[in-house]
């Protein structure tokens, strides 16, 4: 029989609505806590509580903390199902797809819905992450998120609405598969993957959008601020304002590394454009420009290679 570990660590899914007020909040016992044993699974399930947070709480360091409980843990199981608030879940699966090396399936899912309100998601979520994680065809595709019966990719997985239960989309690829009464169906699998091990979190990096006529202040700001490393959420195809330019580029020549990606999210970065501002002038900078990713998933990518290297050829290489 396989044995599955459930990691609790907070979020919708272990939060009670409060029918007087109608606020969600966290509960004293997670209310799936024992639930699975009434359901008829044919695994030995054991559970543990990590944290108990609401999710934009959760920092890389918490994700550190998970990735090191699931990494110590995995001998013993054939699998793990994370619950985790939705808000930075992406972020989370995200980084432990970046970072925890096995080929068993680990599984992350959350809820819209508090377990006591009308329509709830949250224990058919949980349910159906198990019966991921016990499919064998689940095993070498990374870290998944399992929602609203469909499986997606750590790497192309977002929260696209705040509210509605069919929130978590892969706008790029689609789902990788989808779950039935009866089966798990996988459409396709992972060409590859790479892991980068790392033992701390040290480093600060910021986010920033570009938006129309945005100029150097908050650029220059930042370059105050002294970070490790900047993402940048571009304009299209990987453009900004040219008012940008001159204090972007006195951040490159102090060695703090610009990643690039676009704020769509269909498409990459590319240097098309050669006008002043364009991604091909971007490029000849130095500015690395990061293929399919969104700009909170290629901050933890950097914050990881930031712990192998500082060296902007490596970085580069890394992306």
């Amino acid at each position: 029989m396989k044995k599955i570990l459930i990691i609790h660590t907070g979020g919708t899914i272990s939060m009670l609505e409060n029918k007087d007020t109608g606020e969600v909040n966290s509960a004293e016992k997670h209310p799936l806590s024992d639930i699975t044993n009434q359901a008829k699974l044919t695994a030995e399930i054991d559970e543990r509580i990590l944290f108990d947070l609401p999710s934009p709480q959760i920092t890389p360091q918490h994700m550190l903390t998970l990735s090191k409980e699931v990494e110590n843990a995995l001998p013993n199981y054939d699998g793990c199902v994370i619950t985790h608030g939705t808000d930075t879940l992406e972020e989370t699966a995200f980084f432990l797809d970046m970072v925890v090396q096995t080929n068993k399936p680990i599984i992350l899912t959350g809820a819209m819905r508090s377990s006591n309100e009308i329509g709830s998601d949250a224990l058919y979520n949980l349910l159906s992450s198990i019966r991921v994680a016990l499919e064998e065809d689940a095993r070498e595709k990374g870290v998944l998120v399992v929602m609203n019966d469909e499986i997606h990719t750590a790497e192309s997985v977002t929260k696209t609405s705040t509210s509605n239960v069919a929130t978590f989309q892969s706008p790029q690829f689609g789902p990788i598969g989808i779950i039935t009464k009866d089966k798990i169906i996988f459409h396709r699998t992972r060409l590859a993957r790479s892991t980068r091990k790392v033992s701390s979190i040290s480093c600060d990096v910021f986010l920033l959008k570009a938006y129309a006529g945005m100029n150097e202040q908050l650029i220059k700001a930042v370059h105050q601020a002294k970070p490790d490393g900047i993402v940048l959420e571009a304009l299209g195809q990987g453009n900004l304002p040219k008012e940008m330019i001159p204090s972007l580029k006195a951040i490159i020549d102090d060695q703090i590394p610009v990643v690039l990606v676009s704020r769509s999210f269909k498409g990459n970065v590319q240097p098309t454009y050669g006008y002043e501002g364009g991604g091909k002038q971007l490029y000849e900078m130095g500015v690395i420009f990061a293929d399919g990713l969104s700009g909170p998933k290629a901050r933890i990518k950097l914050l990881i290679a930031l712990e192998k290297t500082k060296d902007m050829e490596l970085l580069k290489n890394m992306f």
